[in-house]
């Protein structure tokens, strides 16, 4: 492509500020329409049709800008509006485009999300989950990571850096609770329907022991689906939890397409933990032992060693500990 066609193409990519309310104009009649929190779908449109748009804008920065007024009105993470050079065309585009965003979300982490697997001394197992991803593309990984910590006298589970994904949570749950365990549901405004969820009645590999302690860090950067794990394992008081409180995100979103070269990320559904009733929107999940991120690794290892020697003196055989 010559310079001249070059710069051509980059200025057709700028939008004016009547582009920019039309976009706006129009993500807030989905925001409104489909939103899971009605009241709080209303108040964010609100916000957006009175912005006000004066300058010419790139579209990467005009989305982010749009994404930062719709989380201040919302107080959401999960909603957010994305640009895509490639049209989204009216037919088939928004499966593509979230297609394409899926892929290069999962596909920025090594391993499918498994970044690290460690046997610490005693035999505990330390297993570092950065996402997950769908289970088409990351179950056969799952499932051999979570055989190989199903060794360990203790596991220590660290989503410090996990900011979300997909259903591959529920799998990893299925390793650590018995099968048939009610999980999150998820209650969808569109069609007014709430899907319950349980843990599966058969895994390929080895569930962790019900015997045995599990801990799990988070961080203010756990996110989404990394805070549904820890939050389904405090419900059922398999896990303890250890370090700061997580993000807040309990709105599982879908991708809608605003217009060719905009899609907006719109949280549709609620999570509905069938222990509690409730969910970790906006207050995220609070820790059993509040910690610095930083400094959970060392607690939730100081409180395994002391869990195990406490197994050990009742008559269970773990292996020694230094």
């Amino acid at each position: 492509m010559s310079i001249l066609l070059a710069a051509a193409a980059a200025a057709s990519l700028l939008l004016t500020p009547a582009d920019q309310k039309r976009v706006a104009d129009q993500a807030a009649a989905l925001i409104e329409q489909r939103y899971v929190e009605p009241e709080i779908g209303k108040s964010t449109a609100r916000a957006l049709r009175s912005a006000r748009w004066q300058e010419q804008s790139e579209g990467n920065a005009f989305a982010s800008r749009l994404t930062q007024l719709l989380r201040d009105a919302s107080k959401d993470g999960h909603l957010a509006v994305e640009f895509s050079e490639t049209p989204i065309k009216a037919e088939g585009g928004e499966a593509n485009f979230a297609t394409r965003e899926l892929e290069r979300w999962y596909g920025a982490h090594l391993n499918h999300g498994v970044e690290k697997i460690e046997r610490l001394d005693g035999n505990i197992m330390l297993i570092d989950l950065r996402v997950f991803p769908p289970p088409a593309m990351a179950g056969e990984v799952i499932a051999a990571a979570m055989t190989l910590v199903a060794q360990g006298e203790a596991l220590i589970i660290d989503l410090r850096q996990n900011g979300g994904g997909m259903e591959t949570a529920n799998l990893v749950l299925s390793y650590l609770l018995p099968p048939g365990t009610p999980l999150n549901a998820v209650y969808d405004r569109p069609s007014n329907r709430t899907t319950p969820s349980t843990t599966a009645a058969w895994l390929p590999g080895r569930r962790f022991d019900a015997g045995k302690p599990i801990y799990v860090l988070t961080s203010k950067r756990t996110f989404s689906a990394a805070e549904a794990v820890a939050y389904d394992l405090q419900a059922n008081k398999r896990a303890t939890i250890v370090g700061e409180v997580s993000g807040g995100g309990a709105n599982p979103f879908e991708y809608r397409r605003i217009d060719d070269h905009f899609a907006l990320s719109l949280p549709e559904q609620r999570s509905v933990n069938p222990v509690t009733g409730t969910n970790w929107q906006n207050v995220g999940v609070k820790p059993d032992i509040p910690v610095r991120a930083d400094t959970a690794l060392e607690k939730a290892l100081e409180l395994a060693r002391a869990e195990i020697r406490g197994r050990s003196a009742a008559g269970s055989d773990p292996q020694s500990l230094p």
